[in-house]
């Protein structure tokens, strides 16, 4: 028992020791970690006290010949010696007490002073780089100033040279854009004497007054030639050639008004006299613009001025057109109404069909004065044709529409004396086809003749003297004709197909029967079926003949209705 009391404090003892070394080695750690911070700080604190700002403020020392400059460098260099004498000694006491923190072991304020003096380095950094580029924007303004002038010089030249190749395009203006670049070259003297005295404060100022103006410069030597041609050669002569085409064109009773070419060409001289007024000044903004627009208005007067030509053509064409074919539905509808009665009379016309006469008649009317009313405007030249087009456009369809309506009406008659003739043309071949059908029935000399046949002969007959019946009606009624030339026909045809089945079947079962009088005497079930079939021939029963005695002889020969066919002529066996 004692052992194990031993044991175990053996075993606390020795897991103490251990958690004790471990301590020791964490804080060690940390102790460590915080010194490298400090000194990392410490390094950068050094860094800025070595900073470049001296040396570049020592620069600018000798370009101090001006008021402006001397209240930059005074400035500057108060700021450098708050730098190095407040601010940079602020963070060698906050180094020194971060290190005693570190020394006492309290961590945590460490940690604090570390934070805060991260914040104070980056704040006189940050103070210290903004002095520099201040400082070297005077001290490297001269190289800088001087690389942009070589630019804006070689610009000026390329500017000049085409100036030089093209000056005769300017016309009276190449005086003033010659005096322009004289006056761009004061600015470039004057950028010399401010480069001489020292002045780099206003160098900025002058480098934009130069760069502004050849940019202007550009504008003006593309812009001003073009503004130049089209304002003193190109519009004038297009607004020349324009007022002539219209004053033709008047003359020969176009009305143009609606296009306003006098004032417009009035108020095109007033913009061009302006352009040309500023242009004195080199004042270009949206004078090439300006000038555009009232070139592509111009090209498009030579465009209406040619529709309007075409329009008038289209005019003329439209009004012969429409005035043919107003005459002729004019006397139409005359002969139309002139023969109403007897219209009437000769055919059962519907009321709609007597109504839409009428509304032909009245919208006719009213189409003619309107028509009239065209003709008037178009004589006294108070609408432009292209108007005028639109209203004769929308009388043609009103006439189109009215030769529509008169088209469905006149079909409507048209068709009631087509239908009496078809009919009669029908009656003739109804009669045709029940002779056809009687004269078969004689050419063949059948025992029997059905009763079911006469009873559709009769009913054939007395459906054709009721068309004869409709067709002596005045006035006919139509549908009712059609109804009874429909109910005829079909009666007709039926009879003829049945007629055509009947002597087929007739014809066939007898050949059938001859040919199967051949295996009488050796074929008893035969010969019994052979002598009921020419009692059902006998009978009439022709088709139920033919089939008896085919299935007979298929027994004995197989395939002989095919054979019969052959041997015989026949077609094909009728089917029920």
């Amino acid at each position: 028992m004692d052992n194990i009391i031993v044991i175990i404090g053996a075993s606390v003892g020795a897991t103490l020791i251990v958690v004790l070394i471990a301590l020791g080695i964490l804080k060690s750690r940390k102790k460590q970690k915080y010194k490298k911070l400090i000194e990392n700080l410490d390094y950068q604190k050094n860094r800025l006290d070595t900073s470049p700002v001296g040396p570049e403020l020592a620069k600018v020392e000798s370009y101090v010949n001006n008021d402006k400059l001397e209240v930059l460098y005074n400035n500057w260099k108060e700021r450098l010696n708050d730098i190095k004498a407040t601010q940079i000694p602020k963070i060698t006491d906050m180094l020194i007490e971060a290190e005693y923190s570190l020394s006492q072991k309290d961590y945590k304020s460490t940690m604090y002073k570390i934070a805060k003096l991260e914040m104070e380095i980056y704040k006189v950094r940050a103070s210290s780089a903004f002095l520099l580029n201040e400082i070297k924007d005077i001290t490297n303004s001269e190289e800088r100033n001087r690389g942009s002038i070589t630019k804006l010089k070689a610009k000026y030249r390329q500017l000049y040279e085409k100036f030089e190749e093209t000056q005769n395009e300017f016309g009276e203006f190449k005086t003033v854009v010659a005096m322009q670049f004289e006056n761009i070259t004061k600015r470039f003297e004057d950028f010399e004497i401010l480069m001489e005295n020292n002045q780099y404060t206003e160098v900025p100022t002058i480098l934009k007054a130069i760069n502004d103006l050849l940019k202007h410069m550009e504008v003006v030597i593309d812009e001003l030639p073009s503004i130049v041609l089209i304002a003193e050669k190109i519009l004038p002569k297009k607004m020349e050639e324009i007022y002539a085409i219209y004053q033709k064109m008047v003359s020969a009773g176009y009305p143009l008004d609606y296009l306003n070419v006098e004032y417009n060409i009035d108020e095109a001289k007033k913009k061009i006299a302006d352009i040309l007024d500023r242009a004195q000044v080199l004042n270009l903004e949206d004078s090439l613009f300006d000038l555009k627009v009232l070139t592509e208005y111009f090209e498009n007067l030579f465009t209406d001025f040619e529709k309007e030509k075409v329009i008038k053509s289209d005019y003329d064409d439209a009004n012969k057109t429409l005035q043919t074919k107003l005459k002729k539905i004019n006397i139409l509808i005359k002969d139309i109404f002139e023969q109403m009665d007897d219209l009437k009379k000769m055919y059962s016309l519907s009321e709609n069909d007597i109504k839409a006469l009428y509304e032909v008649r009245s919208d006719l009317e009213k189409l003619n004065e309107d028509y009239h009313t065209l003709i008037s405007h178009t004589s006294n030249h108070s609408f432009a044709y292209s108007k005028l087009t639109e209203e004769i456009e929308t009388l043609v369809i009103r006439l189109s529409n009215i030769e529509n309506k008169l088209d469905n009406t006149l079909n409507v008659i048209g068709n009631m004396h087509d239908d009496e003739m078809r009919a009669r043309q029908q009656l003739s071949e109804v009669e045709d086809l029940l002779k056809n059908s009687q004269n078969q029935i004689r050419s063949f000399n059948l025992p029997v003749i059905p009763n079911r046949y006469y009873v559709e002969l009769k009913e054939a007959k007395d459906a054709m003297k009721e068309i004869v019946k409709e067709l002596d009606k005045k006035p006919i009624t139509i549908e009712t004709l059609n109804t009874r030339v429909d109910t005829a026909r079909d009666l007709a045809l039926k009879l003829y197909g049945k007629t055509k089945e009947m002597m087929k079947n007739a014809m066939f079962a007898e050949m059938a029967i001859v040919y199967g009088n051949r295996y009488r005497s050796s074929e008893k079930d035969l010969d019994r079926n052979l002598t009921y079939s020419e009692m059902l021939f006998s009978k009439g029963e022709y088709k139920k003949s033919l089939d008896l005695t085919i299935n007979s002889l298929n027994k004995i020969e197989p395939g002989i209705y095919d054979k019969l066919l052959k041997l015989y002529g026949g077609k094909e066996r009728m089917s029920e």
